[in-house]
């Protein structure tokens, strides 16, 4: 075990690094499309639980003009139902249905997502917690040219004391599209947090698209989003995250308020001693 004021050292280099990691590459993911703007942890869903997200997306400034046939994004409201079930130990499956609101086109159907991912089991006692993501499904070309995509997503985090780190690498591929034949997308995104009560936590978290493996886009043409926010600890049956985020790039929406809300349900029926 780490001595504490060894342990406080390395938290202010962890927390330098990831700060500059984040002014120098923060972007928003395409695969996830300002629908599901989330940096997951390595935990897995319980077995014999389910967990119900729902995650509110308001593009308050975006892209105001029709694009390569698909919607402008200013002033969609973008609502995800997330349903995740934990299978084992070490393993879940999450579903995502996609949906969007705008006042020139209703509340419309966008799309579904499946989304398998398996961790390395606690009995292994590594450092940090690792998993591996998975997501495969299709959107309308009204909303993203490419239809069918892939991604896989490793997953890294760490507690230290009151801070938080998690990166997310994941890599994309479409399977159908104008991006077919462009290769395998890299966009990694990175959560920073600190705990500043057993309630509330606040912190920075980042979304990216480089482009291609080996080809990635200009700086102009990368989109680059930074979000600040709060956790609301309320409950382990609940998850709370709101945000607002800033896009300083041309090619990216420049403002994003999010918020998630989650619920854990245990089908679990407890013993007669309880």
């Amino acid at each position: 075990m780490l001595e504490p004021k060894t342990a406080l050292r390395h938290s202010r280099v962890l927390w330098l690094f990831a700060l500059l990691l984040a002014i120098m590459i923060a972007k928003p993911a395409h695969a996830q499309g300002n629908y599901e703007i989330q940096v997951y942890g390595a935990d897995t869903e319980a077995p014999k639980s389910t967990m119900v997200e729902l995650h509110s997306n308001f593009t308050a400034n975006g892209q105001k003009h029709i694009v390569d046939g698909v919607y402008p994004t200013n002033h969609q409201q973008h609502e995800t139902l997330e349903i995740t079930q934990g299978i084992n130990s070490w393993s879940e499956v999450g579903f995502y249905v996609f949906t969007s609101l705008q006042d020139s086109h209703g509340w419309q159907w966008v799309g579904d997502h499946i989304r398998p991912r398996v961790r390395v089991p606690d009995s292994w006692h590594w450092r940090v917690g690792v998993s591996l993501s998975t997501e495969v499904g299709y959107q309308r070309a009204v909303y993203s040219p490419d239809t069918w995509t892939w991604e896989i997503r490793p997953i890294v985090d760490k507690s230290v004391g009151r801070w938080y780190f998690a990166v997310n690498p994941a890599l994309e591929r479409t399977f159908h599209g104008p991006d077919v034949a462009q290769g395998v997308g890299f966009s990694p995104g990175a959560k920073v947090g600190y705990d500043f009560t057993k309630v509330v936590s606040g912190g920075l978290e980042y979304y990216a698209d480089y482009g291609r493996l080996g080809s990635f886009y200009s700086l102009h043409d990368q989109q680059q989003q930074i979000f600040l926010v709060t956790d609301l600890n309320v409950s382990p049956k609940w998850e709370i995250n709101i945000g607002v985020g800033i896009g300083p790039t041309a090619a990216t929406d420049h403002w994003i308020v999010k918020g998630i809300l989650g619920r854990h349900f245990s089908w679990v029926k407890p013993s007669a001693t309880d």
